[in-house]
C-alpha cells in the first residue's frame, strides 16, 4: 500500500532540492530522516517535514507501521514563480524570478 503526503508552494528552488530528494528514494524511513537531520541544507528541513507527514499519514489513516515503510519516491515539482524586477541603466529592468517547488513523498510497506 501507498502512503502519500505533499507539500505545496516552498518557497525554495526546485534546482537545490533534487538531488537530497533522489538521496533518500529506496531507503527505510529511519535512515531518511537520519539523512534529513543531519543535512543543513534548506531543503533538508522541508523534505524532513513532509516526510513526517507521510509517516504521520500511514500510522493514522491507514494503520501500518510507520518504522516498516520504505521511500519509494521522492519528488520535487516545479511550482508557481514570484516575479520580479530589477531595474537596471537607461531605464531597463531585469527579471528576478523567485522559485517555488512542491514536493511529494510516496512510502511503502516491502513486501
Amino acid at each position: 500500500m501507498d502512503v502519500v503526503a505533499r507539500t505545496k508552494n516552498v518557497r525554495l528552488s526546485p534546482l537545490k532540492a533534487r538531488d537530497l530528494a533522489r538521496e533518500l528514494q529506496g531507503l527505510p524511513v529511519s535512515a531518511a530522516l537520519r539523512v534529513v537531520e543531519f543535512s543543513e541544507r534548506k531543503a533538508a528541513f522541508y523534505l524532513g517535514k513532509t516526510l513526517k507527514s507521510a509517516m504521520s499519514n500511514a500510522e493514522h489513516n491507514n494503520e501500518l507501521d510507520a518504522e516498516a515503510l520504505v521511500v519509494k519516491e521522492a519528488v520535487v515539482e516545479e511550482g508557481p514563480r514570484l516575479k520580479r524586477f530589477w531595474p537596471r541603466a537607461r531605464g531597463s529592468v531585469s527579471p528576478i524570478r523567485k522559485r517555488m517547488s512542491h514536493i511529494k513523498i510516496v512510502l511503502t510497506d516491502v513486501k
